[in-house]
């Protein structure tokens, strides 16, 4: 919970009563490796802080292929705010690939915060754009490198990742075939 509170303060200031709403609210959850934490076709119910544990985002193409699109780890929210907020059915998966421990929020209690803590908006509008900004700023790098910078890169913004999910996600999310991902790592 410390962990959770910690990354909310980067994004605006809590008093006492505030945190204790934010304690209250949030139900920690632990998540099987391999199950679905947000549904394609369904509204998304909750979003959720990862203690531990990776997630990935990903979609499937009609053929039935799957896709990675970014992965989420410790210190990080997951969820499909868009679903969660509109109450609309999800676009994407998201995955666990290890068993995880999260802090969950439902949308009855999201409301409740809102409500309660004058900052939530602010707080929820800065986080949403930080996610958005991140997620664009790295996709729109990658697009401009080769396989193998990409794979570098990768391994620079988030270390240890690469050695916690499978090499043939990891080559989705890179664009790349497993086998040239594979042939990459044996030449680094």
């Amino acid at each position: 919970m410390e962990q959770l509170l910690e990354y909310i303060r980067k994004f605006g200031q809590l008093d006492l009563r505030e945190e204790n709403l934010i304690r209250q609210a949030f139900e920690k959850k632990s998540i099987p490796k391999a199950s679905y934490f947000v549904a394609c076709g369904k509204v998304n119910n909750s979003i959720a802080f990862v203690e531990s544990g990776v997630f990935r985002s990903l979609y499937y193409n009609s053929k039935g292929d799957d896709f990675t699109r970014y992965f989420i780890y410790e210190g990080r929210f997951i969820g499909d705010l868009q679903s969660f907020l509109d109450r609309t059915p999800s676009n994407d998966y998201i995955e666990s690939l290890t068993d995880t421990e999260i802090w969950s929020l439902d949308f009855e209690n999201f409301s409740l915060l809102e409500k309660e803590i004058k900052v939530w908006p602010l707080l929820m509008a800065k986080l949403y754009g930080f996610v958005v900004e991140s997620k664009l700023k790295t996709a729109n790098t990658m697009l401009n490198l080769d396989a193998k910078e990409r794979y570098l890169l990768f391994l620079k913004l988030y270390p240890g990742l690469a050695n916690r999910v499978p090499l043939a996600m990891l080559a989705s999310y890179l664009g790349i075939t497993a086998s040239s991902l594979s042939r990459i790592r044996k030449n680094i």
